[in-house]
């Protein structure tokens, strides 16, 4: 979920899938291969490589056509795929298959457990230099696994809040700072107007919940010695499924699943009073909710103790897929649409819908921002705020081997966001041992 960006300050602080944590990935990968893969890095505008490349990003066709008028030694040949589960499940197969392509988008909750597969191509060699060089700490440490490097960042996505000015003026609600006055401008705004709710989140995504209990501390995956260790459902998480799972019984906030033709009604009808979004979702608003111009407002997402702090929601990055017998094309590829700032037009200026993704490179959001128009917001700029929020992710979080699998059993768990925290820690502990990965003694609930 990946979608745009400013020319704010990039942000310093390291979100730690660090070395330590993961080390079990050089392991799990095999061997001391020579970092970077084969391939060559071009051939000449009479016997250009082919670079095959599949995404479910809006505008990958327009960018490949881009690169291809610019370098005439290297030819990308595009396909579109599914996003999501479908997406990664088509792209593992197509690796076990030997006909997967030359590069791939992936979100970065999935790098860990495709890296620790071997369904990846070790990209140190290549654009290991590129990852230090050009991207902040906090997304290169989602993309440096186990001392090696396995994808290259596009975008970070921190959560903020996007709230109807309209409703909170209306109602003599001020912009809430944590989420005591969150649940208090809740219970107030319903108490006064009962068809209004506070927001939507009855399941549907389960990777919102992900990111607040990174902004609570949460530490979902980690690990000791040779073991792996899963938290789920650690405190710091069901503080946020109970606070939330309160909110929906008390009646102020809505159970409508996320995603759903309810939530689009909920929000263009005036029956939400704010969204729990990330950088990306600015953008949505001015393709979906277009009569509503002007009375969305966006703001820090409120806090457990008011200090600034925020968690990602979503993220993609580009990948090699294992087999590639382009890799150094490949990352000549990957380096322009990742850095350059003629790839970031190409792919919004076709777009039918604006796109507010934070690029994770500097050079690549200032661009960016050029064609975006702030009107919508009265002037609020998406890539500055978001740029700003992007510099309170709280360090530490972590990916683990078997996310894919936990992002399923929760989805199953629907509007109870305890039971999705609990079923999410049963999938990872018998994902990780169905894998004959060891696993450290469980974090009680």
């Amino acid at each position: 979920m990946s979608r745009s960006f400013p020319s704010s300050r990039m942000p310093r602080l390291a979100l730690t899938a660090s070395v330590a944590a993961l080390a079990l990935l050089a392991t799990a990968c095999g061997g001391e291969a020579e970092p970077g893969g084969a391939g060559t890095a071009g051939g000449s505008p009479q016997q250009p490589v082919t670079v095959t490349y599949w995404s479910s990003s809006a505008g990958a066709q327009q960018t490949a056509d881009a690169f291809n008028r610019t370098h005439p030694d290297i030819q990308v040949r595009f396909s579109a795929v599914p996003g999501g589960p479908d997406g990664a499940a088509k792209l593992a197969n197509a690796v076990k298959g030997g006909n997967a392509p030359d590069v791939a988008t992936m979100d970065y909750s999935a790098l860990p457990e495709f890296a620790s597969g071997g369904n990846l191509e070790d990209l140190s060699g290549t654009s290991g230099k590129l990852v230090s060089e050009k991207f902040p700490e906090a997304v290169q440490s989602l993309v440096k696994l186990g001392g090696r490097t396995w994808a290259v960042p596009f975008d970070v996505t921190p959560l903020e809040l996007f709230y109807r000015k309209d409703i909170f003026e209306k109602h003599g609600v001020a912009v809430p700072k944590t989420w005591d006055e969150y649940k208090a401008a809740a219970e107030k705004i319903h108490g006064a107007d009962p068809s209004v709710k506070i927001t939507n989140f009855g399941g549907g995504d389960p990777a919102v919940l992900a990111g607040l209990s990174w902004q609570a501390g949460a530490r979902w995956y980690g690990t000791e010695g040779e073991k792996w260790k899963v938290a789920v459902n650690d405190p710091a998480s069901m503080k946020v499924a109970e606070y939330w799972n309160g909110l929906m019984a008390s009646g102020v906030a809505s159970k409508t699943p996320l995603w759903g033709e309810g939530e689009a009604k909920e929000r263009s009808s005036g029956q939400v009073a704010t969204v729990i979004g990330a950088a990306w979702t600015a953008g949505t608003f001015l393709a979906n909710y277009p009569d509503l111009k002007g009375k969305w407002g966006i703001a820090p997402l409120p806090t457990w103790d008011g200090k600034p702090a925020t968690g990602m929601y979503g993220g993609t990055s580009y990948i090699v897929p294992k087999g590639s017998k382009q890799t150094k094309a490949a990352a000549e590829f990957i380096k322009w649409v990742t850095t350059d700032p003629e790839a970031i037009k190409a792919r919004l200026s076709s777009l039918k819908a604006p796109s507010s993704a934070l690029p994770a490179n500097a050079e690549m959001r200032t661009e960016a921002a050029k064609l975006f128009d702030t009107a919508y917001f009265e002037g609020q700029d998406p890539y500055g705020l978001a740029g700003e929020a992007a510099a309170t992710i709280v360090p530490g979080w972590t990916w683990g081997p078997v996310h894919l699998q936990v992002t399923s059993a929760q989805n199953a768990a629907g509007a109870d966001l305890v039971k999705a925290l609990g079923e999410g820690q049963s999938a990872a502990e018998k994902a990780i041992r169905d894998r004959g990965l060891a696993l450290a003694v469980a974090v009680a609930n």
